[in-house]
């Protein structure tokens, strides 16, 4: 037994959400990740910090010299003593010659483990809404390669047999030979009214499901430009597709949405645009840094008891002041008697961890709001302490200091550009998106930075904001906004997006083609 240790994991077909806990956990502890072609980058993305990552993607056509320099790769890393995770599509043996690669690793010595993946053969046709049994139609099912042809003398696949057979026949990698194993078929007895379906980029964003039987399937699929990878489904379940077709009819189906929050936060839009069938592309424009000096902060915290109102108006605010406070020995209840005012329902929220239940929080998620409500319960002329972003707008300040309150206006964390972003947004805008959202204004702002004032990738783009203050930053630097969430919240955002996109206008902006992944993705 060798010091190193390989897991030959089951990445799932596409979806990074169907990897298992078990091999995602793979991923998070791996020294080395040798991955597929097809492998989310998002699953990649849960690597630690210093893993190496290792394409050895291959192509149709590289053949067993290809995979004899993967399984190499793994011995010799393994005997390196490195922690190696063989990241595979689908299940590693299901079609994905997993069995190779732990022999390989056998007849060297090296200790390693299997993490069963959700195959494409079962994951695909749920996700097309075709059940692979069902009661009265199919209580069989069958999965087959397609990679060779069946009409070879040396094929190892019984098509006669399986064109005898009542059972649903799944067809994996069968796209150069469709016509063949279509034609095979209904030679063997089947009927040409046997309803197919042909799944291109099964349960990704842009899955496309066409519809047809054994004798038009092949002419069908071409009029629609499909291409690999596709997974193909035999049999009468395909006609259950019309009742239990849920993943590609979603309101946000395929659309490709652009977020730009802080990598922190992005994932809670991120999530909710995915359960509405929206491709989530994140794209951080704003990086919470700490402050040089935390002198001022951590002075007014020490008298925080002293204001009449502690206003907060981001997450991150009360974070950073409530660390604040646990780093001095303190807690909520240094607060004392001042009451405490909140914008937005994530600030209320984050307060609740501290147990504080906010005095006020506006109806209306701006600063001219917020203002305007304090003035009406009688914190005019209040003292304040307004703990915030060292960039954010003067407008709260400025209000409540005109109506002769006294503003103690503390910066609590720095807001700044991610180093890496703009990279990251050429290869976005090469790909091509439909909406851009925005949550703050500050995101405006950096995007249009990250752009160099060039707003011409957005031209074509659904302008989307979260309220009227970040939709008037936009409309300043020239954008065209196209959407204002009429809840001021991530909630608010996507169902204002959503209105829209079935609204007639929202209609005719998605009258483009659905856009094909470039690469592998």
């Amino acid at each position: 037994m060798k010091a190193g240790f390989v897991s030959l994991v089951g990445a799932g077909p596409g979806d990074p959400g169907l990897i298992t806990v078990k091999g995602l956990e793979c991923v998070q502890s791996a020294d080395v990740i040798v991955h597929d072609r097809l492998v989310d980058k998002r699953i990649l993305g849960h690597a630690k910090e210093h893993a190496e990552l290792v394409d050895v993607g291959k192509v149709r056509g590289d053949g067993g010299g290809r995979q004899a320099e993967i399984n190499t790769l793994l011995v010799r890393r393994a005997n390196q003593g490195d922690y190696v995770v063989r990241l595979k599509g689908g299940d590693p043996f299901v079609f994905g010659r997993g069995g190779e690669e732990a022999e390989a690793l056998h007849a060297d010595g090296v200790a390693f483990e299997i993490v069963p993946g959700v195959t494409s053969a079962i994951a695909v046709p749920a996700y097309a809404g075709i059940p692979l049994t069902h009661r009265g139609v199919s209580s069989s099912f069958t999965v087959v390669t397609g990679s060779e042809s069946p009409d070879k003398p040396s094929s190892a696949i019984d098509w006669e047999s399986l064109g005898r057979a009542d059972g649903t026949l799944v067809v994996l990698m069968g796209w150069e030979s469709l016509a063949s194993i279509a034609g095979s078929l209904v030679g063997a007895g089947r009927s040409p009214e046997t309803p197919v379906a042909i799944v291109q980029w099964g349960t990704e964003p842009q899955q496309q499901t066409v519809v047809g039987n054994l004798g038009n399937i092949v002419a069908r699929s071409k009029e629609e430009g499909l291409s690999p990878p596709v997974v193909a489904i035999i049999g009468d379940v395909v006609e259950l597709r019309g009742r239990l077709r849920w993943f590609d009819d979603r309101p946000l189906f395929g659309k490709r949405v652009l977020v730009t929050r802080t990598r922190a936060q992005a994932s809670s839009l991120s999530a909710i645009l995915a359960r509405r069938g929206a491709h989530a592309i994140e794209l951080p424009t704003i990086e919470i840094r700490p402050l040089d000096d935390y002198a001022e902060l951590d002075g007014a915290l020490a008298r925080v008891g002293a204001y009449d109102w502690v206003v907060f108006t981001s997450v991150n605010a009360v974070q950073i002041c409530f660390d604040r406070l646990r780093s001095a020995g303190l807690d909520a209840r240094a607060f004392g008697s001042a009451k405490v005012a909140a914008m937005g329902t994530a600030t209320v929220d984050a307060l609740a961890k501290y147990g504080i239940v906010p005095d006020y929080t506006p109806q209306t998620y701006d600063s001219e709001s917020l203002a305007e409500g304090l003035k009406k319960i009688g914190a005019g002329r209040a003292k304040l302490l307004v703990p915030r972003s060292d960039i954010a707008r003067d407008t709260l300040t400025e209000c409540m200091r005109a109506l002769g309150a006294s503003v103690d206006d503390v910066a609590a964390y720095r807001t700044t550009m991610p180093r890496d972003s703009a990279e990251h947004l050429r290869q976005i805008m090469a790909d091509g998106v439909d909406v851009a959202t925005f949550t703050s204004s500050s995101t405006v702002t950096n995007l249009v930075g990250l752009l160099d004032g060039d707003l011409a990738p957005l031209s074509d783009v659904t302008v989307a904001c979260i309220g009227p203050v970040t939709a008037s930053t936009a409309r300043e630097v020239g954008l065209k906004v196209d959407i204002v969430a009429e809840e001021h919240t991530v909630s608010g955002l996507v169902d204002s997006l959503e209105r829209f996109i079935l609204s007639d206008s929202g209609a005719r902006a998605g009258e483009k083609p659905p856009r094909k992944p470039r690469g592998h993705r």
